[in-house]
């Protein structure tokens, strides 16, 4: 018999740990509330979940514009657009599930009872970068609308390939998420310029994953650096599922079957996973060990 609240506060008597999935839930939500609890009116929430991506991806749209004098019936232009808009998970994923560890800490000052709660730390961030999931969706979609009806982007529903899309999609969310775990465990032992990691760590992702231009335009030097990434390939892959004869022209993978880079992409993505398994573990232990689950930078 489950025993009652009165009882699991007794000494001697353990309340029962929740399971896995259950802390994954209870953070989604958590996470849902904390994104839109400041919103007013149902109509913010419409402005927010519109405007914000658009004018994301506005700035890559002027730029180009100017620099080629308008050539968006271009390759090179839905090459760069999908990239772009796609780019948003990883914003949006990966540094969020390490944001919700400075979060927590810093601004809620809810992250040592976090702790000590019965419950997985892991499956916590894990239920935080669901909910970022979710809401990174919605702004691609939003993105990809947007450069259909306005910029005429090369986007034929009957031409996706869904299977390689839907594949690419599971598994580059999973490496996102552990991304940011590991991420996480950098944040969990640092006390200063937390800020900065996330940004810092995106950007360079941003240069060396060829989300806005192929790998060739870096220096032969750094190029091997973006090979090694799996958002490198998980950009192709989408790339290849949504506009097949685009994304073929271009020369970093021109010539390399799919399922050649879908080989690349499950191998880094294998490694990534449990590199950033791995680390969390340990920099959860070593945070715990030093104390610096309720140390604040106050920064």
């Amino acid at each position: 018999m489950r025993p009652t609240a009165v009882q699991a506060a007794r000494p001697g008597i353990r309340a029962p740990r929740p399971s896995f999935g259950q802390v994954v839930r209870a953070a989604a939500w958590l996470g849902w509330q904390i994104h839109f609890n400041w919103m007013s009116h149902p109509l913010w929430m419409v402005a927010y979940i519109l405007l914000r991506p658009l004018a994301t991806v506005a700035i890559l749209v002027v730029m180009y514009g100017v620099v080629t004098q308008g050539a968006w019936h271009d390759p090179l232009f839905a090459y760069l657009y999908v990239g772009n808009a796609f780019y948003m998970f990883v914003g949006g994923v990966f540094q969020d599930v390490a944001w919700a560890v400075i979060d927590d800490r810093e601004h809620y000052y809810t992250l040592k009872y976090l702790a000590l709660a019965p419950m997985d730390l892991m499956a916590y961030l894990l239920g935080r970068g669901l909910t970022s999931i979710v809401l990174s969706s919605r702004s691609v979609l939003v993105v990809l609308v947007a450069g259909v009806w306005l910029l005429d982007l090369p986007l034929d529903l009957r031409a996706v390939d869904w299977p390689l899309l839907g594949l690419s999609m599971a598994l580059g969310m999973v490496v996102l998420v552990f991304m940011g775990l590991l991420l996480a465990a950098v944040s969990l032992n640092a006390t200063r310029y937390l800020w900065v990691l996330g940004e810092a760590v995106g950007g360079a992702l941003y240069l060396f994953s060829g989300a806005i231009f192929p790998l060739e335009v870096l220096p032969r030097a750094l190029q091997p650096v973006g090979r090694v990434l799996p958002i490198t390939y998980w950009l192709e892959l989408v790339r290849r599922a949504l506009l097949p004869g685009v994304a073929a022209q271009f020369p970093t993978w021109q010539g390399v079957p799919t399922a050649t880079v879908l080989t690349y992409f499950v191998l880094s993505a294998g490694a990534t996973i449990l590199v950033g398994w791995w680390v969390f573990r340990w920099g959860e232990r070593r945070a715990r060990a030093q104390g610096l689950l309720e140390r604040t930078s106050e920064w």
